[in-house]
């Protein structure tokens, strides 16, 4: 398949340095408010979570943000899946957003650290009942027969949870990606991208660099 031919030029507003708030956080929500007000999407929240395993390979999947402010950016998971080992044994992560129809990504650069047992009943009892029962139901990322098998587990854990509330499994919980570095890339005409790089620095107040593209 030849895709030599698929390219389009990005023709939307520019980015420059006096368009972006100091403080990264506020930025990022004026963006994320930006991408949901537009609705280029059906998940706004989405953003690919890459991790490193101890030989080196890295790995991407998609993740929802559920929760972000000052001290980072949140979302939740199997504790045994192949993210959280990787998490385990290398915090270093890196989170992208990518709202490509407004011509705009935002990636993250930090260290993922385990929410506590607190935080995450809080948000294991908002979340839908079924979605409850599937976190009881699936081993993430271990391998199963088939489909039948995976349907016939989450109608055993309905039966088995068909009273009273579903208590948080202890396999299941969330991480905080605190930042270090922060990138808003806006597309650019003739490939020319504007991107701007938070840094934080010492005394926790944040530096603002332009890259080339």
């Amino acid at each position: 398949m030849d895709l030599n031919n698929i390219r389009r030029e990005y023709l939307k507003d520019g980015l420059n340095r006096d368009h972006l708030n100091a403080n990264p956080f506020e930025q990022f929500q004026t963006w994320m408010q930006q991408a949901m007000d537009a609705k280029i999407t059906a998940d706004p929240t989405a953003m690919s979570l890459a991790t490193v395993s101890p030989e080196g390979q890295p790995s991407q999947r998609t993740v929802l943000l559920k929760h972000f402010d000052e001290k980072g950016f949140v979302f939740y998971t199997n504790l045994d899946s192949r993210k959280a080992q990787e998490i385990g044994s290398n915090p270093k992560v890196c989170l992208m957003f990518a709202w490509l129809p407004i011509e705009r990504q935002v990636i993250i650069y930090g260290k993922a650290e385990k929410l506590s047992i607190a935080d995450a009943t809080r948000y294991f009892l908002t979340r839908p009942r079924e979605s409850q029962i599937a976190a009881w139901t699936s081993h993430q990322s271990r391998l199963v027969e088939s489909r039948k098998v995976l349907d016939l587990t989450f109608a055993k854990m309905k039966a088995k949870f068909a009273q009273g509330d579903i208590p948080l499994p202890t396999f299941w919980g969330g991480y905080r990606v605190v930042p270090e570095k922060i990138e808003f890339w806006q597309g650019g005409q003739n490939r020319l991208h504007d991107r701007f790089m938070y840094t934080q620095q010492d005394d926790a107040s944040w530096s603002i660099e332009r890259l080339q593209p």
